[in-house]
């Protein structure tokens, strides 16, 4: 009988801010994953307390720095997401999007031209990734639900 028992460990880490992705509902899978990977990449140019500390195997092999906390990813009506952007947006939340038109690039140049060229309310969403104090990106994505 194994009476030994572990020390209790470091209690759990909590954020008080909340990384949310929110995907329009009717995208193929290949754009879930191309959108999502997108938004995220915008998040952490700029702000960086997201990013955590750089990582390092057994053996000493480096690895890049990632998100210091989880990414929850939603999935939402096209009506839904456009609500998300305007509460985001009233809240000066650091935010990225996606728009439908940015499936017929190839380029960073020609992305920027295409957001660039659309007026905000005409914006056809497909991808909206917030970041803020959890209480706020809540109110952000209500109304949406977590992806499958």
């Amino acid at each position: 009988m194994n009476t030994h028992t572990e020390p209790p460990g470091p209690e759990p880490i909590r954020f008080d801010t909340k990384i949310a992705v929110l995907l329009r509902d009717d995208l193929e899978p290949w754009q879930r994953l191309n959108v999502t990977s997108f938004l995220v990449s915008g998040l952490g140019t700029q702000v960086p307390e997201v990013i955590g500390e750089p990582y390092e195997d057994a053996d000493g092999v480096p690895y890049l720095p990632m998100f210091r906390q989880p990414v929850l990813v939603f999935e939402a009506t096209k009506e839904t997401l456009t609500t998300a952007h305007t509460r985001a947006l009233s809240r000066s939340l650091p935010r990225a999007l996606f728009t439908s038109d940015l499936f017929a690039t190839g380029n960073d140049r020609d992305n920027r031209a295409a957001v660039r060229a659309v007026p905000t309310a005409q914006l056809d969403l497909v991808g909206l990734a917030v970041y803020g104090p959890k209480n706020a990106v809540d109110k952000v994505v209500k109304g949406a639900r977590m992806h499958p």
